[in-house]
């Protein structure tokens, strides 16, 4: 059955509940709501709506759910899977209203936040109380904290502190058919039936809306060393990277950056920086803490195990200006790559020490599909994303035989013992891999919760899976 379009008398229901100036329809207004960061997709929706409340969320999805509506939540838009595209047109719920930090706990050390404030607007108001939110994506400057709960984000500093599962405590929740429940407790501990709260995060707006967030914070470290590792290979540089948390360090961030992302960022950014004759791979690492004596002792420790992988120059970063240069490098190289060619961003991840294997193995598949390829990411995580680049590939091998490489990339990745997304999601786009990693009886457990909590399959439908 498909879904039913919006109605006058609809639009008169959605306008009634946010207020008129919050429901758009004009085309020019709903041309930000059609796209993402996902490569070139464009899928309009029926009706924007930017409501502020979760009653009138609930309000939204009760007519939703009756009248089989199909229902797009979206957050800043900043996703790389196409989890907030509208493809059954029908209503875009935007939840760029929700956007205030509505309490900082500092006894407990936790806060709670609505889903549109900016990740970093967050970040930087616990900072000022000496604390810590280290979920921190490359798009923090505009992704919302809502979108990263929706994909299950990370970023450098999972490395040490972990994901964004380990920072969630509770999520106000907004079902499919309009009743408001909280998953959990705002407590360290939980063990009191399914964890309901597990089981929202990384579910991309598929079993409900997320309305507010109580998130974990810890104490912030008081310093923190950077340095740039380079290297004559990439295998060198991805072989370092398990060594280092085997010789007892574990980084706060440890990020690889292929030679090729350096000069697309050097050109489109103007970053200033002496990109050497014979470098092919960079290792970004940081190490933080309360005692600059144990920092310096991480950094000698991570200095020998480099030399022993053939490192060929180590780069300390000793002010804050060069260190935000490098981080600059880092955090831009999506946008660098995306400016420069026609690409498709992949984003695998195996476990660390299998990341040699990785890289090799998605260069080979790429001289034989004809493509080229720029990896950067989260080394430290085993998190590798993968830039395709068109290049000389014809237009017609582009469109009909890049899937079959992407497919080997995912079955390589699988084999070596990971799986499709670290965290990007899978939204629109992945969905078709997702049987190289999972089975029948996978689907037919995700496709029996998907009913539980969405009976009329109203909310984001046809992401994750059919």
């Amino acid at each position: 059955m498909g879904y039913q379009l919006i109605t006058e008398d609809i639009l008169n229901a959605f306008k009634a509940i946010a207020g008129e100036a919050n429901v758009l329809t004009a085309h020019d207004e709903l041309e930000k709501y059609s796209r993402d960061e996902t490569e070139d997709l464009v899928y309009y929706p029926e009706v924007v709506v930017k409501p502020q409340t979760a009653e009138q969320v609930a309000g939204l999805l009760k007519i939703c759910n009756e009248k089989h509506i199909a229902v797009t939540p979206r957050g800043a838009g900043t996703g790389l899977s196409g989890g907030a595209l509208p493809v059954n047109k029908g209503l875009l719920i935007s939840m760029e209203r929700f956007n205030k930090i509505l309490q900082i706990d500092e006894d407990n050390l936790q806060a709670t936040v609505e889903p549109g404030v900016i990740t970093e607007v967050f970040m930087d108001a616990v900072a000022e109380k000496g604390l810590l939110y280290p979920v921190d994506p490359a798009s923090k400057g505009s992704c919302f904290i809502g979108g990263n709960v929706s994909h299950g984000s990370g970023g450098p500093r999972v490395v040490k502190y972990g994901t964004i599962r380990e920072y969630i405590l509770n999520l106000q929740v907004v079902l499919p058919t309009g009743e408001i429940i909280w998953t959990g407790a705002n407590t360290l501990k939980y063990s009191s039936g399914y964890n309901l709260t597990q089981l929202m995060i990384g579910s991309e707006g598929t079993l409900g809306i997320v309305t507010a967030i109580v998130v974990k914070l810890i104490p912030r470290p008081q310093h923190d060393v950077l340095m740039l590792a380079s290297f004559a290979s990439n295998e060198d540089a991805c072989a370092a990277v398990s060594a280092i948390f085997r010789a007892g360090v574990v980084p706060s961030a440890l990020e690889f950056m292929e030679r090729r992302g350096v000069e697309w960022v050097i050109e489109h950014d103007g970053v200033n920086f002496d990109l050497k004759e014979g470098i092919q791979a960079f290792l970004l690492i940081e190490v933080d803490g309360s005692s600059m004596d144990l920092i310096f002792e991480n950094c000698e420790r991570i200095n020998g195990v480099l030399e022993s992988f053939n490192c060929q120059d180590v780069l300390f970063a000793d002010t804050a200006a060069q260190k935000e240069e490098l981080w600059v490098m880092r955090r831009t190289m999506a946008v660098s790559v995306k400016s420069n060619s026609v690409y498709k961003e992949e984003d695998t991840v195996v476990p660390r020490a299998a990341l040699p294997q990785l890289i090799n193995g998605i260069k080979e598949i790429g001289g034989r599909f004809g493509f080229e390829s720029v990896c950067y990411g989260h080394a430290g995580d085993g998190n590798l994303h993968v830039n395709i680049i068109k290049a000389g590939m014809s237009d017609e091998d582009w469109n009909n035989k890049l899937k079959e490489g992407i497919k080997e990339i995912f079955e390589l990745t699988v084999a070596l013992g990971g799986t499709l997304s670290g965290e990007h999601g899978i939204g629109l786009l992945q969905k078709e891999y997702m049987p190289i990693k999972y089975s029948d009886v996978h689907f037919a457990l995700w496709r029996g919760i998907k009913q539980v909590f969405d009976p009329n399959n109203i909310l984001n439908p046809g992401k994750i899976f059919n």
